[in-house]
């Protein structure tokens, strides 16, 4: 059972959690042994069950841990099955989540959520302003697991957290994928998984880079300077995935732009291949930009090793911007994303409980 604290009331209680490094900088839901035994309650298993370690304190996860970070942050009851599920994610060792916490990058974890439990533990948003405000649940299922990395992880700013300047995605980082309106079959089948099922994919990101791109329907190969476009975003010079390459990085498309790359014939996969040959930097270019990590004769250099490392989605409200999202490009597993099933069968509504919140 995680130790109790007390406090003489609620703004007294959260000054000490302020004190102790436990928040984000923001305030939270004080998570008093009744709130986190309702969240417990509605993951349907037991608080002390173990999910793994954190890095890069490798504080051990359990239930009843994940639920303080849930309460904390905000959350609903229903939004817990897919709290768990990112937690699930980034202590999966592909994650590389202690090399994450402490690299001088500004990586932040990207939840995208596919299936069922966009709308079962939600809502969560997939529309305009996606990764803004004003989507509960989007807010505190991301800010959730920042919590868990921080309470749990021990990641904290300039101790163990070393990112020189992170992004606001450091605060919470979550969307869910259009698939309503998506041209495209859903991200989680493509990865494999079956469409019923409900899954989150967490991926190290930077903050979303917006690419802008008018399409021009006179011009049947217009999509080719789509695809241009949203190369030079994904991996330009400054980033990682030009320099350091080999890491996955994400791409967001709007409707409006995923319309003109699926009436050009393109799948996913299409998408994702054009978007990897079109992600090389010159070798004389790496030269003179950055000589010391250029080495002796240099040579044209792929971003990607293979179109695998570019996952794109459709998200977000239709006009002139898509995000891509660079990424780290380290750690052993080179910013690999992972996946984990949400185990959504296991929540039970707890009656009265709306009135509470």
């Amino acid at each position: 059972m995680a130790d109790l604290l007390s406090a003489v009331d609620e703004e007294s209680a959260l000054e000490e959690l302020h004190q102790r490094g436990c928040t984000d900088g923001l305030p939270v839901i004080i998570p008093t042994p009744e709130r986190v035994q309702r969240m417990i309650l509605a993951s349907g298993q037991d608080g002390d069950m173990t999910l793994g370690t954190m890095g890069p304190g490798h504080g051990i996860a359990t239930i009843e841990k994940v639920a303080v970070a849930a309460v904390m942050a905000g959350c609903k009851p229903d939004y817990m099955p897919v709290v768990l599920a990112a937690v699930k994610a980034v202590i999966d060792p592909v994650f590389d989540l202690t090399e994450m916490q402490a690299t001088t990058h500004c990586t932040a974890p990207l939840i995208i959520v596919n299936g069922p439990a966009r709308h079962s533990c939600g809502p969560i948003a997939s529309g305009y302003g996606v990764l803004g405000p004003g989507h509960r649940a989007n807010a505190s299922i991301g800010r959730a697991l920042r919590l868990a990395m921080i309470n749990i992880g021990k990641g904290r700013p300039g101790s163990s957290d070393m990112a020189l300047h992170g992004h606001p995605g450091k605060f919470t980082y979550c969307l869910a994928e259009d698939e309503e309106n998506s041209p495209f079959p859903p991200l989680h089948q493509d990865l494999g998984f079956n469409v019923e099922d409900s899954v989150v994919t967490v991926i190290g990101a930077e903050a979303p880079h917006s690419v802008i791109y008018s399409g021009d329907a006179d011009d049947p190969e217009h999509y080719k300077s789509l695809l241009a476009m949203l190369a030079i975003g994904l991996a330009n010079p400054a980033t990682n995935n030009a320099i350091l390459t080999g890491g996955t990085a994400t791409v967001v498309l709007n409707p409006e732009h995923a319309d003109i790359l699926h009436k050009a014939g393109l799948t996913r996969q299409d998408i994702a291949r054009e978007l990897c040959d079109r992600c090389v930097m010159d070798g004389a270019e790496m030269a003179r930009l950055m000589p010391g990590f250029a080495g002796e004769n240099p040579k044209p250099r792929h971003a990607f090793k293979d179109p695998s490392q570019i996952l794109v989605l459709m998200a977000g409200g239709s006009g002139l911007y898509s995000m891509v999202m660079p990424s780290w490009c380290a750690g052993t597993h080179a910013n690999s994303p992972s996946s984990v099933v949400v185990e959504a069968d296991f929540f039970c509504e707890i009656p009265g409980l709306a009135a509470q919140i």
